[in-house]
């Protein structure tokens, strides 16, 4: 086996895969001089190893053993020796944060003798029976699997007892009988002592960490962000210091800069007598860290220059925490700080300014996942309405739905297809189910680096902590708010996590700022505009400059067009024209279908070829000059059809009143109808049965085109051909639309050039792309429905029927239909990729499925060598966005 465990001094951060984020930054730290207690790490390979094997690698006990002699060594304790004890805490730290994982264990190595030589050497009783009860508590917690409930049960009961409200009012003995009380819960829920020996306690609590990567909240969060399965996770194990010595210790967590909004300064929380866990949890309400100057100026001081040389070192938002022992400061943790989307934008080019990162590295730093929460609506207070109570901006976003107090009724509202807000007192990992569900979270107690603050904004979700106002009573489901106002479960609240305010009811909704900036309403250079949109324009500008992809939209209506025109769209990829056929035209679609002679056929395209002519007008109109890829009609057959069942029965109940032309509609819907329509008569095969339907559009397509370039217009029409499966289909149909095009030229003297392709989306398609390249000017590629038919099932029909159960299998990671299934899907579409350009080196390639707007789906179709993505028009900047970040981290360069 390899070296498992590693001194802090053997580390760095480039070795998180090794060592873990954690312990690779607290081992930079250390080479940078700053003053971090001694401690070890062992490795993620350990705990693969564990995981797969069930038992710790060899040699591992002997690794620790000999690091846990160095530590020894070097704090000159041993590990709870009865005289002076040398106590130690046991983190677990993944490449990635993750809110799920185990707890930390504090204070091991303490026992029923070693508490009494810790008390004699810090001459504090008290704060000894505090660290101890702290021990039982977290081990109890988190290594044995013990309900918390218990024993926060057992403080409440005890400080009831006393008749006092905060931890800190309960005296040694008091402490001392909360220990036995303790001890008591873990032998009636275990049916063994906690256990004594210092060592016991150490193995216990890593491998606690390894089994934690497989517990439920971990998986789930593991799904929730897309973090691979198979990293596990390290070990860290470091020196105690103590934060709860009295008023001349404490703890805190800082930010460089405000994770909020980005903005410079000194933020953060810092709480006087207590350890790590009590800020983090946000059990006892802590003062903003400027406090802390009037506390302890040299340790502040001190504390301000660290985060300095951690920003300029790391160069990003640092995430810092940090014990102070009478009077001496202490690092235990920094990494590259959590953040919401406008802080990300805003620091991004804060750092550019500054020269701390290039543009290209300010790309990086943002996603198309963050650009989309900016695009999120805000609340319009322009009107009447109810705030309740102000807390604490946690993570940004207006969210509205319904109370509720429980995690697990959140997931079950949730679930079905409500909108709920999750109030708790404080959030701890045990409610990362119920955060995912809910729209938004609220809390009475905690600050921005609470649990429900730090996980909020990891995943990008609106949250206000610390509303001290709200008495929340989670058993009997409601708060009360200020002026007796009380909310039940059930009853609807608004939550701003920009202001931080609470409002009863349910706020209306207005379009964001940025939305605004890209509509071309808010000009980034105009006093109106913040530094903000200052910092998406910067951003968005470099990744147009530096993307290869071209970006287009999949659009239907004029408007749509000019939308997608607005933010940034370099063509429409996509003129779904059955959308066109809808609604009053609806008819004139039933009426060619069921058409007996040629006469009523030509009737029917008579009466549809000026309807599609004037909304392919509109739509040239709004994308003049750029490229408009129009494809023929591919509805399933059954959408213009009456349905069978409900004709059948109309009949049945008319009786010999039936009409004779309901009659023959049924008898032609049956004729027509089919088990499966998503793979019957739609596409290239309903325009070569249907005689003249293609022909119809074709024409309009080339009239509309006609009528713009009189117009004083640059129409740029493609024509693309539905459902495509060999080349014989789209030769017949090519050769019919270049010769209706020859007609039109004839007769208008325009002659409109126009490319004619198709859609790739039957495998069979992809797998003979060679062959059918011969007869296309371009591929575009529909993955919607090439999902469908690679994975043999309809989108419609199996999301809600089983793909729940097969994420939580692990069979999917994400939906196939939200992220391009590279291995299957993406496959076909390298294969169809290359054999057509092999065929046909110009061939143009693009995707018009709405992966075209899925940031992990334009990294491989940039990876894949395609020319352009297609997608919604609101989803046109993320694309934008995502291309220029592909080409930034594979160095190309190619503006379209």
């Amino acid at each position: 086996m390899p070296k498992l465990v590693y001194d802090f001094t053997e580390g760095n951060k480039d070795l998180k895969d090794l060592l873990g984020g954690k312990g690779a930054n607290l081992a930079e730290m250390t080479n940078l001089g700053l003053p971090v207690p001694p401690g070890f790490i062992i490795t993620t390979e350990a705990c693969r190893y564990y995981l797969e094997q069930g038992s710790t690698p060899a040699g591992l006990d002997e690794e620790i053993t000999g690091h846990l002699d160095q530590l020894e060594a070097s704090m000159d304790r041993k590990l709870g020796d009865p005289a002076d004890p040398l106590l130690v805490s046991v983190r677990s730290g993944a490449k990635f944060s993750m809110p799920g994982m185990m707890e930390t264990v504090l204070n091991i190595g303490l026992s029923d003798e070693s508490v009494q030589g810790l008390a004699k050497q810090a001459g504090n009783e008290r704060f000894a029976w505090d660290s101890y009860r702290r021990l039982i508590q977290m081990f109890g917690k988190t290594v044995l699997d013990i309900d918390g409930e218990h024993f926060e049960h057992a403080i409440d009961e005890a400080k009831e007892a006393k008749g006092v409200r905060n931890d800190l009012d309960l005296d040694a003995a008091d402490l001392q009988n909360l220990v036995d009380t303790f001890k008591g819960i873990v032998k009636s829920q275990t049916g063994h002592d906690f256990p004594q020996e210092p060592r016991q306690q150490m193995d216990l609590a890593i491998k606690a960490v390894f089994n934690s990567w497989n517990a439920d909240r971990a998986i789930l969060y593991r799904r929730q962000e897309r973090i691979p399965a198979d990293l596990g996770t390290a070990v860290n194990v470091v020196a105690m210091v103590f934060g709860n010595l009295g008023a001349d210790s404490g703890t805190g967590v800082a930010f460089t800069r405000d994770p909020g909004t980005g903005a410079q300064g000194v933020y953060g929380d810092y709480l006087q007598n207590a350890q790590g866990e009590d800020v983090v949890a946000g059990i006892r309400n802590t003062v903003p860290l400027q406090d802390l100057e009037g506390i302890d100026k040299p340790a502040y001081d001190q504390l301000m220059q660290i985060m300095q040389t951690l920003e300029n070192h790391y160069r990003d938002l640092c995430d810092i925490e940090f014990t102070i022992e009478r009077g001496k400061l202490w690092m235990l943790q920094t990494r590259v700080g959590k953040r919401t989307a406008a802080a990300a934008f805003r620091i991004a080019m804060q750092l550019v300014d500054q020269d701390l990162i290039g543009e290209d590295e300010a790309v990086r730093r943002v996603s198309g996942e963050e650009l989309a929460r900016l695009m999120f609506p805000r609340f319009d207070t322009s009107g009447e309405v109810t705030k309740i109570a102000k807390g604490i901006s946690a993570s940004p976003g207006a969210a509205v739905g319904k109370a509720v107090f429980d995690s697990a009724r959140a997931v079950e509202l949730a679930g079905q297809g409500e909108r709920v807000i999750l109030v708790r007192r404080e959030t701890n990992p045990d409610d990362l189910h119920g955060m995912i569900a809910a729209q938004g979270i609220l809390t009475s107690r905690g600050g921005k680096t609470s649990h429900a603050a730090v996980v909020a904004r990891g995943m990008g979700k609106t949250c206000v902590c610390g509303a001290d106002e709200l008495d929340v009573d989670t058993k009997a489901k409601k708060f009360t708010a200020p002026g007796g106002i009380t909310v039940s479960e059930g009853d609807m609240i608004s939550i701003d996590g920009t202001s931080g305010v609470v409002y009863a009811g349910e706020v209306p909704v207005v379009a964001s700022e940025v939305v605004r900036y890209f509509e071309g309403e808010l000009h980034p250079h105009s006093d109106e505009a913040d530094d903000l949109i200052r910092a998406v324009h910067s951003i968005m500008h470099h990744a147009d400059q530096k993307r290869r992809l071209g970006v287009y939209a999949n659009a239907d209506t004029g408007p749509d067009c000019a939308r997608a025109r607005r933010f940034g769209a370099g063509g429409v990829g996509l003129v779904r024209t059955e959308h066109m056929f809808l609604g009053e035209r609806r008819q004139l679609v039933e009426d060619l279908i069921l058409a007996d002679t040629d006469d009523e056929r030509q009737h029917a395209l008579d009466a549809l070829e000026p309807l599609q002519r004037g909304d392919f007008v509109e739509i040239l109109d709004a994308m003049d000059g750029l490229p408009v890829t129009i494809r023929l009609i591919d509805p399933p057959l059954h959408e213009f059809l009456p349905d069978l069942t409900d004709l059948s029965v109309k009949i049945a109940l008319d009786g010999d009143n039936a009409t004779d032309k309901d009659k023959a509609l049924l008898a032609a819907v049956r004729r027509l109808h089919e088990q499966n329509p998503m793979l019957g008569l739609r596409g290239v095969r309903l325009g070569l049965v249907i005689p003249g339907l293609f022909d119809m559009q074709v024409r309009a397509i080339a009239h509309a085109a006609s009528d713009r370039v009189r117009a004083g217009g640059n129409p740029q029409p493609e024509i693309m051909i539905p459902l495509v499966a060999t080349v014989q289909e789209l030769e017949i149909t090519r050769d019919a639309a270049e010769k209706v095009l020859a007609e039109v030229a004839a007769e208008t003297g325009i002659e409109v050039h126009a490319l004619i392709g198709t859609m790739i989306e039957v495998p069979r398609a992809a797998v003979t792309a060679g062959e059918i390249a011969r007869s296309a000017d371009f591929f575009s590629f529909g993955t919607n429905d090439l999902t469908q038919m690679t994975w043999a099932f309809s989108r419609d029909d199996v999301e809600g029927a089983f793909f729940s159960p097969y994420m939580a299998k692990g069979i999917f990671g994400v939906s196939p239909f939200e992220t391009i299934d590279r291995d299957g899907v993406g496959r076909l579409i390298k294969i169809a990729a290359a054999e057509g350009r092999a065929t046909r080196p110009g061939l143009e390639l693009g995707i018009c499925g709405e992966h075209g707007g899925d940031p992990a789906s334009v990294w491989f179709f940039h990876e894949a060598g395609l020319d352009y993505v297609s997608c919604s028009p609101f989803r046109v900047p993320i694309a934008r966005l995502e291309a220029g970040r592909a080409a930034v981290a594979t160095g190309g360069s190619d503006t379209r």
